[in-house]
C-alpha cells in the first residue's frame, strides 16, 4: 500500500505517524561503552534517516550514561540534584552529537533542551516542537525533564504525550524485547510478546521506570521494546511488523 511521500516519492504506509524514539546513552557508546561511538552513531542516523524517508515525524529523547551515571555520583558522595543535573548535562551532549551526524546525512534536525542554553540549542516549547515536527524536522529532546529526579524513560514518556505520539521506540542494546527475567543469565527466560502497562508496574519488569509506566498508560501511549543492534529494526516496527515486545494498555 503506498502512503505518505517525502520530496516527492511515494512509499509504504508507516503504521505509526508520529513517534519518539528512545535512545540510551550506552546504546549511543556502542561497543566502546564510554562516550560517543563514531560507527554506532552513523549507524543510528541512517537508521533514523530510513524512517524519516518513509513520512514519519520523529522526535529523539536521548539518555546521557555513556557519558555520566548517577552511580558516580554516590561514589563521589555528592548530592543526588547535583548528580542528577549533571546528567541532564551529559544527554545535551549526546543530542548536540547525533544532530550533526543527521544532518551530515541530509536530514533537518532541531535540539529542545528543557534547561536553557540558548547558544547551542532552542529552549523546549511544546507548540514550537509539534510545529518542527509537522515541517519535517527530527526534533531531539535533550536535558531530561529539567528536574533532577526523573530519568530520562520520564522524559519520553512525558514528551510523547505533550507531543501526541502514536508511539514510544525503546530501542534497546542486544536485547530484542522484555523477558522475565534477564536473558543474558538465565537462558530459559521467557519472552513477551505482548504486556500492559499493569503488568509491567506489577511484575516489576526493567522496562521502564515506575512514573514513566504509570505516564505511559495514563496517556493510553503504547511502547514497543526491540533490539537496536540489528539493522532495519526501526524500519520494521514503524512498518508494523511484529517484532520485540509490544505494551499498551489493554
Amino acid at each position: 500500500m503506498l502512503g505518505l511521500q517525502r520530496r516527492g516519492v511515494a512509499f509504504l504506509q508507516p503504521k505509526y505517524k508520529r513517534v519518539v524514539l528512545k535512545l540510551s546513552g550506552e546504546a549511543i557508546a556502542g561497543s566502546k561503552g564510554f562516550g560517543l561511538d563514531p560507527a554506532t552513531i552513523q549507524m543510528m542516523a541512517q537508521e533514523i534517516k530510513d524512517i524519516y524517508d518513509l513520512g514519519v515525524e520523529i522526535a529523539i529523547v536521548v539518555g546521557g550514561g555513556n557519558i555520566w551515571r548517577g552511580s558516580t555520583g554516590e561514589e563521589m558522595g555528592m548530592e543526588r540534584a547535583q548528580a542528577d543535573y549533571m546528567g541532564m548535562l551529559a544527554t545535551i551532549m549526546n543530542a548536540l552529537g547525533l544532530q550533526d551526524v543527521l544532518e551530515n546525512n541530509d536530514v533537518p534536525t532541531r535540539v529542545q533542551t528543557s534547561i536553557e542554553m540558548r547558544q547551542i540549542a532552542e529552549p523546549y516549547i511544546r507548540r514550537k516542537a509539534i510545529r518542527h515536527l509537522e515541517k519535517d524536522r527530527v526534533v531531539i529532546f535533550a536535558g531530561g525533564t529539567g528536574n533532577p529526579y526523573f530519568t530520562t524513560d520520564t522524559t519520553a514518556a512525558l514528551r510523547a504525550a505533550e507531543i501526541n505520539a502514536d508511539v514510544i521506540l525503546m530501542a534497546k542494546n542486544n536485547v530484542d524485547g522484555v523477558y522475565d527475567s534477564d536473558p543474558s543469565i538465565n537462558k530459559e527466560a521467557i519472552k513477551y510478546e505482548n504486556l500492559t502497562h499493569l503488568d509491567v508496574i506489577a511484575k516489576g519488569l526493567k522496562v521502564m521506570d515506575a512514573t514513566a509506566s504509570s505516564l505511559s498508560m495514563d496517556n493510553d501511549i503504547p511502547l514497543v521494546v526491540f533490539n537496536l543492534n540489528e539493522p532495519g529494526n526501526i524500519r520494521r516496527v514503524v512498518l508494523g511488523e511484529n517484532i520485540g515486545t509490544t505494551v499498551s494498555r489493554d
